[in-house]
């Protein structure tokens, strides 16, 4: 009877070790810290276990090891000769007795220790982390102390072999995250349903701002409107009713030359009667200038900093790339704002099996707002992508197919018609997406 006791009695404290392995390593710091807060001193133990966890997760296994050596010495001859006599029983030959019990029994044996002593302990640790560390982190820091010495040794070997190997061991998990590794915990969140799906694209594109750069965050040259130095405020009042636009680049020629920025309520600054005769020259405010590569975080601190809330953004050679305004950064994070001045379509309009486009979309922005996925290449927008495809300037209603692969979806690739419904200049300004289907399914 007492080594039975003695097996139920190790294979609980496998349990134990077991349970506070995983429920320490399953804790985020800022939790374990929360909790401890509250002045509780189970929460407290279980901080100070969490703050040497190199250390705890060694005496773990040592107590996992001591546990599962001790209860296969002593269960196993147990279990064996409780089974002996059933096997008699079944007229198994008495020579084969003995071997076969020795057999069943170390089965049996690991079998209950693994399911009782290792599995269960680990689902709920896994499952229910909190709660099963402040019952299990105080026995684990008892046992800690007690073979303090055997522990470092055995940890103690392990980080110098990690050095030797030019690994660095840590004594405490990494708690902070990469905004990449956020933006797939929000994913994630989003699909279990933790975060509604609004919250989560708005945390999903707050992530991803910062890794921006102002040549992604920027209205490209092309679509801005200037106005020059010898225009007047009555200029600036036309050019605001006409565009709906309220900042305009003063240039002389073109937007290399910037000499400043003006605003449209700088018009009232100007009386009635001198409006005329009044150049923009004379009221152009000095701008900003970031380099297109500046990361997100960056370029909204510099458009801030300025009363204009306005950049203009500059490529590696010098000369004027684009501008950014305030309106693009936050555009960036909550979608496209729009307002009664707002003239032009939006950028994403899904009609019928399609959508229709602006050129300038990101090819991330198509993914996000459609269901086509653009092939990898040297090219930012969707726009770009027709261009290389085609390898000449289109003309309005010319068409190219497209061809792409679902991540999701089977290796055989999905075949869409991309067709240009309005340029603008030498630009793609607006292009239809249609789904023809996939390459072997006939469609289209």
């Amino acid at each position: 009877m007492l080594p039975l006791l003695a097996f139920v009695a190790l294979t609980a404290g496998t349990a134990v070790f077991v349970a506070a392995e995983f429920s320490l390593t399953a804790l985020e710091r800022s939790t374990v810290e929360a909790n401890a807060r509250s002045g509780h001193r189970r929460d407290q133990m279980v901080r100070r276990a969490h703050r040497t966890l190199s250390t705890q997760l060694s005496g773990a296994q040592v107590g996992i090891s001591i546990t599962t050596l001790a209860t296969g010495f002593l269960a196993e001859p147990v279990v064996a000769r409780l089974i002996a006599p059933g096997l008699s029983a079944l007229r198994v030959p008495e020579s084969l007795t003995s071997g076969l019990a020795l057999v069943l029994a170390i089965l049996i044996a690991t079998s209950i220790s693994m399911v009782f002593g290792e599995l269960v302990p680990k689902n709920l640790a896994v499952a229910r982390p909190v709660p099963t560390a402040r019952w299990s982190a105080p026995l684990q820091l008892m046992f800690s102390f007690l073979f303090t010495p055997l522990i470092r040794l055995t940890n103690g070997t392990a980080n110098w072999i990690l050095r030797r190997l030019g690994i660095e061991p840590a004594e405490e998990l990494r708690s902070a995250r990469s905004p990449q590794e956020l933006v797939s915990l929000v994913r994630s969140s989003a699909q279990s349903g933790s975060l509604d799906p609004v919250t989560a694209v708005l945390v999903d594109r707050s992530l991803q701002f910062g890794v921006r750069t102002a040549e992604e965050l920027m209205t490209p040259r092309s679509k801005i409107d200037t106005l020059e130095a010898g225009d007047t405020v009555v200029d600036l009042s036309e050019a605001a009713v006409r565009t709906g636009h309220s900042r305009f680049p003063v240039i002389r020629g073109d937007l290399d030359e910037t000499i400043g920025m003006v605003h449209v309520k700088q018009v009232f600054s100007v009386p009635r009667d001198q409006r005329a005769s009044t150049r923009l020259a004379d009221l152009a405010v000095p701008v900003t200038k970031v380099p297109s590569t500046l990361d997100g975080d960056a370029v909204m601190s510099e458009v801030r900093a300025n009363g204009l809330q306005t950049a203009l953004v500059v490529d590696e050679y010098g000369g004027t790339a684009g501008m950014v305004t305030v309106e693009d950064l936050i555009e960036e994070i909550v979608g496209d704002v729009r307002d009664e001045h707002d003239v032009e379509p939006p950028d994403v309009v899904q009609a019928g099996r399609g959508w229709q486009v602006s050129g300038l979309l990101r090819i991330d922005e198509v993914a996000e707002n459609t269901e086509f996925r653009a092939p990898e290449g040297d090219y930012e927008t969707i726009g770009g992508l027709v261009l290389e495809t085609l390898g000449h300037i289109p003309e309005e209603g010319e068409s190219v197919e497209l061809t792409a692969f679902d991540p999701d979806g089977p290796d055989d690739p999905v075949r869409w018609r991309a067709t240009v419904l309005k340029m603008d200049g030498r630009r793609i300004d607006q292009l239809r997406l249609t789904e023809l289907g996939r390459s072997g399914d006939g469609r289209g």
